[in-house]
């Protein structure tokens, strides 16, 4: 009985974790004040993101121009040619998704413990999957009485 339950646990678990999304920041998007709101930015990981947010930009416009011309030039006579194409689609796609995830797992290399902790805490409540960083130790000066 306590095995068919263990088993049934496992399953609806592996099934749950399979299913979650990564829990991204969208430094991209359009809600950086909100980012700034919520994990309290300090001027230095203020300008990381803005910088961030500059390269992610020049890298998205680039790869959106890239499929549309895939998609102005590619032949699409045949099914071949709309399988191919497909393909190369879906590979400039997973590019788009890969490089505002690396924008954010930057952004995030540079959040302190508190600030990552309430990110895992934001993404635990989404039921996202969170990006592992170590979080940044930053010195803070010491004040002498």
């Amino acid at each position: 009985m306590f095995r068919k339950l263990y088993g049934l646990i496992v399953f609806l678990m592996l099934f749950s974790v399979g299913n979650a999304q990564n829990c991204t920041l969208d430094i991209g998007g359009k809600n950086n004040e909100t980012i700034k709101t919520i994990f309290q930015l300090n001027e230095e990981q203020v300008g990381i993101m803005e910088a961030l947010q500059g390269e992610l930009a020049v890298t998205t416009k680039s790869l959106e121009e890239q499929i549309e011309k895939l998609l102005a030039q590619h032949p699409q006579s045949t099914e071949e040619d709309l399988i191919k194409l497909a393909e190369k689609y879906k590979a400039l796609q997973q590019q788009l998704v890969q490089v505002a995830y690396d924008s954010d797992k930057q952004l995030l290399s540079v959040f302190n413990m508190k600030q990552y902790e309430r990110y895992l805490q934001l993404c635990n409540e989404a039921i996202r999957i969170p990006i592992k960083v170590v979080p940044k130790t930053y010195e803070t000066p010491i004040k002498e009485e």
